[in-house]
């Protein structure tokens, strides 16, 4: 099945979109990659959504202004990447959509997730079946909601050697640590009450956020320049910065660094008021470039801080963070004798992999296989994730496999 995965992740700054060919041989998912490519939001709709994310105040009618505008977004992106990368050929789109909220206690238990981008403008614009709306169903199961890549990264990378640890950095940064190669793998094919399953579980395999990927810089630098840049490019802001040594401390001191795996956070408690409350207990004004330099350390340190203790032999990392050599020289240096690498070079680009990640978890759904990994996530079992919203045609599912695949090759 020719798929399309489309995501846009907690920095809301495009669209991405890759397509593959994927199809089970026996317990293997075979993912051929045909491209990806990305697009901005629309500016004034990016202004929109920056207004609308915690701490902002909206109103329902701009909830529904915003589910339409990213709806129309990921359609036009979606036709984009049907054209150009499948030559018109496409027979499913998987959107994650937008996250918006993200409701967690402070202990870490999840009660609800909000992804937008009606995928009813998705459908229409391309005529093709739409599978969205994945994380509701593994919070309604008692998970977390993500990283739901959990599932594919551990189909993956475990036959690699050592402990791989697969690492993304968007606006949130979330590591899936797979199990040593030739260890326990868990049963695969069917649960107690006969239904396929995905991978297996109980494995060894964790996942979870590990706190700020992006988030925070991009929210210092936003400040900084009075919104002429979002980001820190290059890490040129870090590079001709020092260490703030006290709002460093403070800002380790998080609560959310000591929960337990399985957690996950956003931009509900990692966000611009989060930043000025912190730089307020430092006795600092606002941001300069010391500030991005000091949460560029931050992030590379939870990230490591996370890592370390699972005996990590590899780090694969991928996600928008790899493109700030700053953030991941101090990575590496946090990590002596672990390899960090790209994703790239095991076949997923680093920019794409998770709207590939995605395309998996559309296809699963359409089999009606479960798309995540109750050891990742905490979910009491695994679940078919999402809905599905037919194209222009009767909506018509391949059969179901009798055992579901639990390993990811990627081939070209």
């Amino acid at each position: 099945m020719r798929v399309i995965g489309l995501m846009s992740g907690t920095s809301y700054d495009a669209v991405d979109a890759a397509a593959a060919d994927l199809a089970v041989d026996g317990g293997t998912l075979r993912l051929t990659p045909l491209g990806a490519l990305s697009r901005p939001y629309p500016a004034d709709l990016e202004a929109a959504l920056v207004r609308a994310l915690p701490p902002g105040a909206v109103t329902m009618a701009d909830v529904c202004r915003l589910d339409t505008g990213i709806g129309r977004a990921f359609a036009d992106v979606a036709v984009l990447a049907d054209r150009e990368l499948c030559g018109g050929a496409a027979e499913l789109i998987a959107s994650h959509g937008q996250t918006v909220y993200h409701w967690a206690d402070p202990d870490g238990r999840v009660h609800g997730t909000l992804q937008l981008g009606q995928p009813a403008w998705i459908a229409e614009a391309s005529g093709l079946p739409v599978a969205a709306d994945f994380r509701p169903r593994d919070v309604a199961a008692g998970g977390q909601g993500a990283p739901l890549v959990g599932l594919v990264d551990r189909m993956w990378l475990r036959g690699r050697p050592g402990r791989p640890v697969a690492l993304n950095i968007g606006g949130i940064a979330n590591i899936t640590a797979v199990r040593p190669a030739g260890g326990t793998a868990g049963g695969h094919g069917a649960d107690g009450d006969g239904s396929p399953r995905a991978g297996g579980s109980g494995d060894g395999t964790v996942a979870f956020d590990t706190g700020p990927g992006n988030a925070l810089i991009d929210a210092a630098v936003r400040e900084l320049t009075d919104g002429r840049r979002d980001h820190d490019e290059d890490g040129r802001l870090a590079a001709a910065g020092a260490v703030h040594e006290p709002l460093l401390r403070h800002l380790l001191a998080e609560p959310y660094y000591r929960l337990p795996a399985p957690r996950t956070t956003g931009k509900e408690l990692f966000n611009g008021g989060y930043l000025r409350a912190a730089l307020h207990a430092a006795g600092l004004d606002g941001p300069d470039r010391d500030v991005v330099a000091t949460l560029t350390l931050l992030t590379a340190r939870t990230i490591a801080d996370a890592v370390r203790p699972l005996g990590a032999t590899e780090v694969v990392a991928s996600g928008g963070g790899v493109r700030n050599p700053v953030l991941m020289d101090r990575l590496r240096r946090e990590l002596p004798g672990v390899p960090v690498r790209e994703s790239d070079g095991l076949g997923l680009p680093a920019q794409a992999k998770e709207a590939y990640a995605f395309a998996v978890l559309g296809f699963l759904t359409a089999l009606g296989l479960p798309g995540n990994a109750p050891a990742c996530t905490g979910a009491a079992g695994p679940r078919v994730l999402g809905s599905l919203t037919p194209g222009r045609r009767p909506l018509r599912l391949p059969p179901t496999p009798a055992a579901a695949p639990h390993t990811l090759v990627v081939t070209r």
